[in-house]
C-alpha cells in the first residue's frame, strides 16, 4: 500500500500495490502494521457498507462527536464516489477546508480519515456500494453533521439536484456547529 498525506492533516490517498496475473488481481486493503507504522490507528471495531441505488445520492457530511470519534477507512467496492473530507478541528491548521477523491471500484483507492474530520459522498454511477472500516463504535447520540451545501465550505459536488435525506439537510453549517460537537 501506498499512503499519501493530503492536505488535511491526518488524512491519507491509500493506493493499493496489486499483485496481477491472467486470472485477476490481488491487494492487501488493510494491514495494522503498515497503518501503524505512519502513526495511523489500527483500531477496527465496525465495519459497514452503504448501498446506493442510483447516481447522484449524497450521504453526509458526517461524523462522530466526543467521546466516541471515529477513525475510517473508506474504500469503494462496486460504483464511484466523489468522497469528501472536511476539516472540523478547530485547532487544526486547516479547519474548514475540504478535499475530495474519486474513489472507484476500479482504481482500488481507499481514504484514511482521522477523528474531527468530517466525511461525505456523493455517487457517480448506479449500484454504488461503499465499505467503512471505523475505530470506534456507533452511537446514534452522537452522531452529527455540517450541511453539504454549507456557503462558507463552497464544496463543489458534480451531480447537481442531488438525493439526500431529510437528516443531512437539517445538519447545521460550519459556523453553527457547536464547540460540544466538533
Amino acid at each position: 500500500m501506498r499512503f499519501s498525506p493530503t492536505k488535511i492533516p491526518g488524512a491519507f490517498q491509500i493506493d493499493l500495490d496489486l499483485i496481477e496475473d491472467e486470472r485477476g488481481f490481488f491487494a492487501r486493503s488493510w494491514c495494522a502494521r503498515e497503518f501503524g507504522a505512519i502513526g495511523l490507528s489500527t483500531a477496527c471495531v465496525q465495519r459497514s457498507i452503504s448501498y446506493n441505488r442510483v447516481r447522484g445520492i449524497l450521504r453526509g457530511i458526517h461524523f462522530q462527536a466526543k467521546p466516541h470519534e471515529e477513525n475510517k477507512l473508506v474504500q469503494v467496492i462496486r460504483g464511484a464516489i466523489f468522497d469528501v473530507l472536511v476539516d472540523l478541528r478547530p485547532e487544526s491548521p486547516s479547519f474548514g477546508t475540504w478535499e475530495a477523491f474519486e474513489l472507484t471500484a476500479h482504481n482500488h483507492r481507499g481514504v484514511y480519515i482521522p477523528s474531527g474530520v468530517g466525511h461525505g459522498f456523493q455517487t457517480l454511477e448506479n449500484d454504488t456500494e461503499v465499505s467503512y472500516q471505523m475505530s470506534e463504535y456507533y452511537f446514534a447520540d452522537l452522531a452529527r453533521g455540517v450541511r453539504w451545501d454549507d456557503m462558507a465550505l463552497a464544496i463543489t459536488w458534480p451531480v447537481s439536484c442531488p438525493t439526500i435525506s431529510a437528516r443531512d439537510q437539517a445538519w447545521p453549517t460550519l459556523a453553527a456547529l457547536g464547540k460540544d460537537d466538533a
